[in-house]
């Protein structure tokens, strides 16, 4: 399979992820996200399909480049401090008093259709810089 390819269905999947978890506010994410977690964890997991894709393009391609694993490492990140603060809900513990409610506008919201497949690119030296 070619890099473009491989590229347009990361961007295809990180606007899956936006659209599933998608709200008006951090608080809302977050509240999406819990409520996946709800049903099973499992499916927590394979709906943070970017984190999957990404390790499958580590194996598929055998990039193992400093930019390849900081897209793993952020989304590995991600997914913790997700299941952090869900515990903490669980311990009913106000989201007040773990972070901020910030206001989600579309580019927010969308960012990460952006900037992680074109890393991805980039770790792939698409653009021969």
């Amino acid at each position: 399979m070619d890099i473009i390819s491989l590229f347009l269905i990361f961007i295809a999947i990180e606007i899956f992820e936006s659209n599933w978890q998608k709200s008006d506010t951090l608080y809302g994410v977050i509240h999406n996200n819990y409520t996946i977690y709800k049903k099973s964890i499992f499916l927590f997991f394979i709906l943070n399909l970017g984190f999957i894709y990404s390790l499958f393009l580590v194996i598929y391609l055998h990039n193992n480049s400093f930019l390849m694993l900081s897209i793993i490492g952020v989304k590995f990140m991600d997914i913790a401090l997700k299941l952090n603060i869900i515990k903490k809900i669980e311990s009913n513990i106000a989201l007040e008093e773990v972070m901020p409610n910030i206001k989600m506008n579309f580019l927010f919201r969308y960012l990460n259709a952006i900037i992680y497949p074109i890393t991805f690119l980039l770790s792939e030296n698409y653009f021969n810089l």
